[in-house]
């Protein structure tokens, strides 16, 4: 390897080789501090600047050839003159890139001034399109990795890496081996693949997935920005920032991620995560802090959110000082802009199908004061605009306004306008596509009027423009008969001509005219050629494009003149543009050459502004930096507009030849611009320009019909003297635009000669655009797809990946990443890193701490600088600082672990011995409460014997006490005081003994309560049990004298037993002897006279018992009721001691429950005694045979 290759070594060998000369050096050396700051906290460079003429290029080859110097293993100089490049190489794998420099330069457009005429202005185009730089190339995927020390890095670290895999996928695994040529991977799914080293690229670590800002990512390859943006889609999180540029996902569904919480906590700065809301805050602060007007460019293929994104930021600006009328008005004209600007699309149901600046004007204090839209018109000249109203593609619709109008107008309008059904118009029935899933065309034509309503577009020019639009469709379903073999045509005379007539106010025989033939001037004569049937058509389809083009501004103007209130006193502007992103089709036409022409030119405004904005962070902050003038995509501009042999030049001179064709354009560009490296010209008509995100193929057909404007004199003529006001207006408009260089205003006759191209009016209008931008700080937001189908949930890396490369985001994050990409303040740094140092190095101030870590750790001086305020790093230097922060943390952790696992031991041992202490206290404390409460039960319980016993004793010691203060004599002083003495001692016996006797008495008092209250509850017992027996021994009687009752009747009624008998059969009193007809001695049966006297006798004998039981019980109960009554009266004293009272009462309940006991089975035998008698059944019987004998007798 020659000394030129040597020279040209990553910065990270660089780190390998100072870590080896660190470790050859003695350990007991302290590294030197650099010089502490003299001014201003910054840190004198290390790092050699680098010089003017450094540049972005292609060819590596021819420096490494030259060679260059190194002194010590460092870049010592770098040699470079014009032409010459240099090799940078970054990351573990030695991505390689070149770069070029040239003087820096101004904006292209600060010298575009308005002119009077289209020739002034190409004038100006043409001294600008040389004043911008060269093209860069950016990192590509299969970049190789380099061998060496960074292989031996890999290896020791077992870095995560992205393996290309067969299948055309990026694979994330980790590095377990190395060779030279090949690589072990162990992949996610514990596979082990061996895979080429040019396969691989570096990964992030863990700590970096789902970052919010791609800057912080410490590896920027396709892979590791697919990977965090999805990691983020698929949690919802769907904005992310790339530097400058806000990434904003389509989730096709509905997010809570707006509304006015939102709105509310980006206002408070209660949230910093990326949001629309954010962008839109920082452009108001930036304008009402710095008084300069700010500008939010929103672009993105079809479907990928861009109007939605739009709605959000002015829901944002209108609601940042409260709501009011203007700012209504200017919500509302969404509404209005996307009904007659939007359509359904094979990719997006509500497709913009033109670009528009929306220009905020607030007031001093920061309210919307006024408003203005503008088109440019990039998009209204016979491309998306007007191409569209008249043709459109399989599956896709027309302007929503026409399907609206159609589906939504009041009767009295249709009949006005002579409506009818969608599917009857030939302008909207070509596909059959004539509704959308999910849209009411009615419902929302109902909103387009109150929209209008808010926006004070009277019910007039409501009228007027809904009859427009009925004439631009009545127009459609015009027809053409040929009238002669030349394939000359007239018009049919149909419902479509006189429709569109009366509609326009015109005469039908002039729009016949004007759609079948052609006026040709000849010097002062005037002759009318027929048209064939194509041009017939063409004619038609122009004039219907013109009216609803011209319809569309006339209604901007409309909406412009409603929110021009309070302009005179405006404080700033935020223009929001929503514009179309780049694209490529597989097959692209005049419109995606125009559409991408465009971003070429928003894509240099993007990249001046965001190296504009690195340069001026890095001289604010003092670092040593020379300004480099950013890579751009001047070539391919220059390809567009150079003159005289760039693509637009070319497009209109060839235009200007009545017998040029698609396909002699085609061979005119391959002849003039082959040479050009971004043009390369294809065959059967097709050229492939290369742009800054992709080669794009373009088809040539269509392309000169397309430049040339369609409209000639015919149309001008027809629409001036209508009776329509809105028809005459839309011609002198037409006539306003197409005025001479001196100013004047063009005759009719003129117009076809002086009338410009498309593609000139396209350049002329961007550049104006681009003018309005250059005077705003921009902010940019890139609305992206997540996937073709329009579902949520579904990441398409390739569709993802190719949006990034169109809308420039991965270049502007890698001309971010060209210098310092990773910025932190000195506070900041100390805070996140100072934990690494000594105790005493991390208590100073937060600079010097910062730059004890960079020297601890060994981060070389070219890997970062020191500002004022902030340190900036160069890429992937903050991966190894987070990486030696992670382990340590994990060593901390497991060290903290343990020491709290031990400080958790001790403090549950200490903990468990204090409890169980404080237990033993607690019991011991409660036995020896229960103990006491104990004893004084039982001193009570002695007390309450010897109460009487105590009264006695103390009437004697009351009496001696008596009879000593008698005896005192007043004459001894001594004596008296020592018998006074003694009886104040004995006076407080005395006193403890009463107090002791009132408790007793208190207790005795508590107790009688008690007892008087069981012995009325059970005196209440005893009278109801007492009138229970009443009532049995009343029922008794009752009983007894019913019986007596029945033995009288059974006296009277042998008489007739007798008659019955003799009447009867004989035998049958036999049947009433119990024994037979003879008695044991043969003596003869008893007659009734013997049987009633037997139950007389019984009956006699049990009144007997019966009676004796009633006087027993009037006996007991008058024992009882005056047992009783003894006991209540014991409470006075008036019978027996109060220590015998319960007793005697306890006794008393049991005598009277054994009484009662006894005296209820007395009563029970007594009962059954009486059944058993037969008095019951005799009677029933005798009840029976007399119902037998009564019907007889």
């Amino acid at each position: 390897m020659d000394s030129a290759t040597m020279s040209l070594r990553s910065s990270l060998e660089e780190m390998l080789d100072s870590l080896r000369r660190r470790d050859e050096q003695p350990k007991d050396l302290p590294p030197a501090l650099p010089a502490r700051p003299t001014s201003r906290g910054r840190l004198p460079s290390a790092r050699r600047s680098l010089p003017v003429d450094f540049k972005i290029g292609e060819k590596a080859s021819e420096l490494a050839s030259k060679g260059s110097k190194r002194k010590g293993g460092k870049m010592e100089e770098w040699v470079l003159k014009n032409g010459e490049e240099a090799i940078f190489r970054n990351g573990i794998f030695g991505r390689r890139r070149a770069m070029k420099v040239n003087q820096p330069e101004e904006s292209p457009y600060v010298e575009m001034v308005e002119a009077n005429s289209v020739k002034e202005r190409d004038g100006k185009v043409d001294d600008l399109e040389s004043q911008t730089a060269s093209t860069t190339s950016a990192a590509r995927p299969d970049e190789k990795m380099e061998q060496g020390d960074a292989a031996d890095y890999v290896l020791k670290k077992e870095l995560r890496a992205w393996c290309w895999l067969p299948t055309g996928k990026w694979e994330l695994g980790r590095v377990q081996s190395i060779s030279r040529d090949s690589a072990r991977i162990l992949l996610s799914d514990a596979k082990v693949l061996t895979v080429p080293v040019e396969n691989l690229l570096p990964a992030n670590p863990v700590m970096l997935d789902s970052v919010d800002d791609l800057i912080k990512l410490g590896y920027l390859n396709e892979p590791s920005v697919l990977h965090n943006l999805k990691h983020r889609y698929s949690h919802d999180m769907l904005y992310t920032k790339a530097g400058r540029i806000l990434i904003a996902f389509n989730p096709f569904k509905e997010v809570p991620l707006y509304g006015n919480d939102y709105m509310v906590a980006y206002r408070q700065k209660c949230s910093d995560s990326p949001h629309v809301y954010a962008v839109a805050d920082t452009a108001f602060n930036e304008m009402m802090r710095e008084g300069t007007n700010q500008s939010i460019i929103i672009s993105g293929e079809s479907g990928a959110g861009k109007t939605e994104t739009t709605k959000f930021a002015m829901q944002y600006l209108a609601a940042l000082r409260g709501g009011s009328e203007i700012e209504s008005e200017v919500l509302q004209t969404s509404c209005i802009l996307e009904a007659f600007g939007n359509a359904k699309t094979c990719r997006n149901d509500n497709s913009s199908r033109f670009g528009k600046l929306i220009e905020l004007h607030f007031n001093p204090s920061g309210r919307i004061c006024g408003a203005k839209i503008q088109t440019s018109h990039i998009y209204s000249y016979s491309l998306c605009m007007q191409s569209r109203v008249v043709q459109q593609a399989s599956g896709e619709r027309s302007y929503h306004v026409f399907y609206q109008l159609c589906a939504g107008a009041p009767p009295l309008l249709k009949e006005q306008l002579n409506l009818k059904p969608a599917y009857e118009y030939e302008y909207l029935k070509q596909n059959g596509c004539l509704t959308i899933d999910g849209v009411d065309d009615a419902q929302r034509f109902h909103k387009l009027m109150e929209a209008l309503d808010i926006v004070k577009i009277s019910k007039e020019d409501q009228e007027n423009a809904f009859a427009m639009l009925a004439a631009v469709l009545w127009l459609g379903n015009i027809t053409f008969t040929e009238i002669d073999n030349e394939d000359h045509v007239e018009v049919h005379m149909s419902e479509g001509v006189t429709n569109a007539a009366k509609l326009l106010g015109c005469e039908v025989c002039d729009l016949m005219l004007a759609l079948s033939t052609r006026k040709i001037q000849a010097g002062n004569d005037s002759t009318f050629q027929k048209l064939t049937l194509k041009q017939a058509i063409d004619a038609r389809d122009a004039m219907a494009k013109l009216i609803y083009a011209s319809l569309f501004d006339w209604l901007i103007e409309q909406i412009n003149k409603s929110l021009e209130v309070g302009k005179s006193r405006t404080g700033g502007s935020i223009s929001i543009l929503d514009i179309f992103g780049f694209e490529s089709f597989h097959k692209n036409s005049f419109e995606q050459f125009c559409i991408n022409y465009a971003n070429e030119r928003l894509q240099q405004h993007l990249y001046r502004h965001l190296f504009k904005l690195e340069q001026e962070e890095y001289t604010q902050d003092g670092i040593d930096w020379t300004n480099i003038n950013f890579v751009d995509n001047t070539d391919c501009l220059n390809l567009f507009e150079k003159k005289p042999l760039g693509l637009l030049p070319l497009l209109d001179e060839e235009s200007k030849f009545p017998t040029a064709t698609d396909l002699t354009l085609a061979d005119k560009l391959k002849q003039h611009l082959n040479t050009n490296p971004c043009f390369k010209g294809e065959m059967e008509g097709t050229f492939t320009i290369c742009h800054y995100a992709e080669q794009v193929s373009y088809d040539t057909t269509g392309f000169l019909e397309k430049n040339r404007d369609p409209l000639h004199l015919d149309s001008i003529q027809l629409l001036l003297p209508c009776s329509c006001q809105l028809s005459k207006l839309f011609a002198s408009h037409i006539l306003k635009k197409s005025q001479n260089p001196m100013g004047n205003l063009l005759q009719v006759k003129d117009f076809d000669q002086q009338n410009q191209s498309v593609g000139t009016k396209f350049k002329v209008q961007l550049f104006k655009l681009m003018q309005r931008l250059e005077n705003t700080t921009p902010h940019f937001v890139h609305c992206i797809k997540p996937n073709s189908k329009q579902l949520p949930g579904i990441y398409e890396h390739d569709l993802v990946l190719k949006q990034l490369r169109c809308c420039g985001v991965l270049e502007a994050v890698r001309i971010s990443r060209s210098g310092y990409p990773t910025r932190m303040t000195h506070q900041q740094f100390a805070n996140r890193y100072g934990f690494l140092l000594l105790k005493n190095v991390a208590s100073q101030d937060a600079l010097s701490v910062s730059v004890a870590i960079l020297q601890n750790f060994n981060i070389l001086p070219e890997m970062y600088q020191v500002g004022y305020t902030k340190l900036f790093f160069r890429s992937g230097q903050v991966t190894a600082l987070e990486d030696i922060r992670h382990r340590t943390m994990c060593g901390n952790l497991v060290v903290q672990k343990y020491c709290r696992g031990l400080q958790v031991r001790r403090s549950f041992k200490d903990l468990k011995d204090g409890v169980t202490t404080l237990q033993s206290l607690i019991r011991g404390w409660l036995t020896r409460k229960h103990f006491a409460v104990l004893k004084t039960v039982e001193m009570s319980r002695l007390n309450h014997i010897k109460v009487d016993q105590g009264l006695d004793k103390n009437l004697p010691d009351i009496k001696d006490y008596q009879k000593e203060q008698a005896q005192v004599h007043p004459s001894n002083p001594v004596d008296l005081q020592r018998r006074l003495l003694k009886a104040e001692a004995k006076l407080g016996e005395k006193e403890e003994e009463n107090t002791k006797l009132q408790q007793q008495f208190q207790q005795y008092e508590v107790r009688w309560s008690e007892y008087e209250r069981k012995m009325k509850l059970m005196e209440e017992m005893w009278q109801k049990q007492i009138s229970s027996l009443q009532e049995s021994l009343t029922a008794a009687k009752r009983r007894l004298a019913a019986d007596d009752i029945t033995n009288q009747r059974k006296k009277l009624d042998p008489p007739l037993n007798r008659h019955y008998y003799d009447s009867e059969d004989g035998m049958s009193s036999d049947a009433h002897t119990p024994q037979g007809t003879h008695t044991p001695e043969g003596t003869p049966a008893r007659g009734p006279h013997a049987s009633h006297a037997a139950i007389a006798k019984d009956s006699n004998g049990t009144r007997n018992v019966v009676g004796n039981l009633a006087k027993e019980f009037e006996q007991q109960k008058k024992v009882f009721d005056e047992d009783a009554g003894f006991l209540v009266d014991t409470k006075s004293g008036q019978s027996v001691s109060a220590g015998n009272s319960y007793e005697e009462f306890r006794k008393l309940k049991v005598r009277f429950t054994t009484w009662k006991r006894d005296y209820k089975a007395r009563l029970r035998e007594t009962k059954a005694s009486l059944q058993k008698s037969g008095h019951f059944e005799g009677e029933k019987a005798l009840r029976k045979w007399w119902g037998k004998i009564s019907p007889k007798t």
